[in-house]
């Protein structure tokens, strides 16, 4: 384990001691908790694969979401639980500034981002424009749903934010929200639109980026699963994946198929119990979630790298991809699907230290951070496939009132943005030369 984690470990006992007992009330009552499961990294996967809701791992320990109900099934299995944190944070009194798209003290709906990207688009036509790349779940089967939505931001010139793989100016990519209960991310991507278009004028790095660079921002990658945690309110429901309810006859937050475990580029790897939360999905992209994201992804990256896992992207090779989740303040780098490094590990490793020069997050592997493999997801595709710089960010700390999946919405701006934006920065400038920082 390292030295960074122990810290958080040690920090998290001492924060939460006097709440203990409050937590494990609340658990008992059926209200989910973080419980801290001592275990290898290879149990922990076994826990993952059994179907347990597993946030994190590290060398030492799984932490586990769910209710007294959980842990005693964790202890019919020889494992010891304890009350690691609550899942939901203190909300501030209710307050009649908060928009009526918004839930759990002031994080945005769907509908709200699907307004946002239209008004950047109209207040900034020379700068942004906005598409539908594909649709949900919902949306394809005639349920309702929504469009998947992106929108491109540089300032334009002939051939800029065509859909195009020859297209003049390098490309970086951010993605929020393809795990619809990690609601912190898709706030930082509505930050980097805001900071990007609206400081076009005023701010030099913006504009700087954007005479230069493609900026696309996905907000919203799993659409109807964000529906269904915002329809919870004040009491987000911990809805991961999809909404397709096609598969297992599963209730509650345990429908759907994992958009992060679809991805056509080594997928197979994960879950095929329809319940489980890292469900795979019965075949490779079968989702049109997964669909709206590599048919994005090939209009505008080319193949920049051959079809080998030894195959390394050339020096030569342009364009950056952050696909944001939480938690856990980690940049993970290539392979997720198996504990062999990349061939460009060397030059991530470089990436990703200029990535954490402005918040400290770990940099490495699966293997290195969240202790797990993971396969078909969307890193590992727009770097396996295209031989684009890609990283996951786990946004945030395992504990406290700004930990887990569902921090208090303050600290998107006390901490997230501060910390990521810089990141972002970095990422932009290195589109055009990623495999030579």
């Amino acid at each position: 384990m390292t030295s960074r984690r122990l810290f958080r470990i040690a920090l998290a006992a001492g924060l939460l001691l006097s709440g203990v007992l409050a937590g494990a009330a609340s658990a008992s009552a059926g209200t989910p908790v973080y419980w801290r499961v001592p275990a290898t990294g290879a149990r922990a996967a076994e826990l993952a694969k059994a179907g347990f809701d597993v946030g994190e791992s590290d060398s030492g320990a799984a932490y586990v979401i769910g209710d007294e109900g959980v842990a005693g099934k964790l202890r019919a299995l020889g494992y010891r639980p304890e009350f690691f944190d609550t899942v939901y944070k203190d909300l501030p009194a209710a307050s009649p500034s908060l928009a009526a798209d918004t839930f759990y003290g002031g994080y945005r709906t769907v509908a709200a981002h699907e307004a946002h990207l239209a008004q950047v688009a109209a207040a900034h036509p020379d700068l942004a424009t906005e598409y539908t790349i594909g649709q949900s779940w919902k949306k394809a089967q005639g349920q309702g749903g929504h469009d998947v939505q992106a929108i491109c931001l540089t300032k334009k010139q002939a051939g800029d934010c065509t859909l195009s793989t020859t297209s003049p100016k390098p490309k970086f990519v951010l993605m929020a929200q393809i795990h619809a209960r990690e609601l912190s991310t898709g706030e930082l991507a509505w930050r980097w639109i805001d900071y990007l278009a609206d400081g076009y004028a005023t701010d030099a790095t913006a504009k700087s980026i954007l005479d230069t660079t493609e900026v696309w921002v996905v907000p919203m990658a799993n659409p109807d699963g964000v529906d269904i945690v915002a329809s919870g309110g004040n009491s987000p429901k911990l809805q991961r994946k999809n909404a397709d309810n096609s598969r297992g006859g599963c209730s509650g937050t345990d429908i759907g198929i994992d958009v992060n475990r679809n991805s056509t580029f080594r997928w197979g790897g994960d879950s095929d119990s329809p319940c489980d939360e890292t469900y795979q999905g019965a075949s490779a992209g079968s989702e049109p979630e997964a669909k709206a994201l590599e048919g994005l992804f090939r209009k505008i990256y080319p193949v920049q790298r051959g079809t080998g896992d030894n195959d390394p992207a050339p020096a030569t090779a342009r364009g950056t991809m952050i696909t944001l989740h939480s938690y856990g303040n980690d940049i993970i780098i290539p392979w997720g699907f198996t504990q062999s490094k990349s061939p460009n590990d060397a030059q991530y490793r470089k990436l990703g230290a200029k990535y954490a020069a402005s918040n400290g997050y770990l940099v490495g592997t699966n293997a290195e951070t969240v202790g797990y493999d993971t396969s078909g997801t969307t890193d590992d595709f727009t770097y396996g496939a295209l031989g684009v710089a890609s990283v996951t960010f786990e946004v945030g700390p395992s504990s406290g009132t700004c930990g887990g999946f569902l921090p208090k919405y303050t600290c998107v701006d006390s901490t997230f943005w501060p910390e990521t934006k810089d990141s972002f920065i970095a990422a932009a400038k290195a589109a055009a030369a990623p495999y030579q920082q």
